[in-house]
C-alpha cells in the first residue's frame, strides 16, 4: 500500500525545490564580477600598450601575466556560471547555437570540481611567476608563503584527482 503524499508534504517539498532559485543572483553577481576583471584587463592593456609606446616605465612580462591571470579568473568565474546554473537551477536553453561550448550541459559536480581546481592551480602559478619575477622586492618569507600556497593547490588537486578515480573506479 502506497500512501500518497500530504498537503503539507508536497508544499514542503515544491518550497525545497524551489530554493534553488535561490542560487541565481550569486551567478548574476559572478557576472557582475566578470564585467569588473573586463574593466581591469582593459586598463593593464592600455597600461601595456602605453609601456611598449615608451610613455613611461613599464614592466611588460608582469603586465602581460597580469593580462593572463585576469582572463583566467574569468574563465573560472564563467565555468562557475554555466555548470553551476546548469547543475543546481536550470538548464540553460540556448538552443543548439555552434557558439555553444562543447562542455556546456555535459558537466556535472565533479567535473566542476576538477576544472576550478584546474584553473585555479593555472592562476596560483601565474601569481607565483609574478613573485619571481618581482622578488627583489619581496622577502624571502614572502615567496616562501606563496610557493607553500600554491604546493596546497597542487597537492588538493591531486587530492581531488585520486578521489575521483577511487570513486569512478568503485562504480566500475
Amino acid at each position: 500500500m502506497s500512501k500518497s503524499p500530504n498537503t503539507f508534504e508536497r508544499t514542503m517539498e515544491s518550497a525545497i525545490f524551489a530554493s534553488r532559485w535561490i542560487l541565481a543572483p550569486f551567478f548574476l553577481g559572478l557576472i557582475v564580477g566578470m564585467l569588473v576583471l573586463l574593466v581591469k584587463f582593459g586598463k593593464e592593456l592600455v597600461s601595456l600598450l602605453m609601456g611598449v609606446l615608451g610613455l613611461y616605465e613599464h614592466d611588460t612580462i608582469i603586465s602581460i601575466l597580469t593580462l593572463v591571470d585576469t582572463a583566467l579568473l574569468a574563465v573560472l568565474l564563467l565555468i562557475i556560471v554555466f555548470s553551476g546554473y546548469e547543475n543546481f537551477v536550470s538548464k540553460l536553453n540556448v538552443g543548439e547555437s555552434e557558439d555553444r561550448p562543447a562542455w556546456m550541459g555535459k558537466v556535472g559536480f565533479s567535473d566542476l570540481k576538477m576544472k576550478l581546481i584546474s584553473a585555479i592551480v593555472a592562476i596560483s602559478a601565474v601569481e607565483l611567476l609574478k613573485a619571481f619575477l618581482v622578488s627583489d622586492t619581496m622577502t624571502g618569507e614572502q615567496i616562501g608563503w606563496k610557493i607553500a600556497i600554491h604546493l596546497t593547490f597542487v597537492v588538493s588537486g591531486l587530492l581531488f584527482a585520486a578521489s575521483d578515480w577511487i570513486s569512478d573506479n568503485r562504480k566500475g
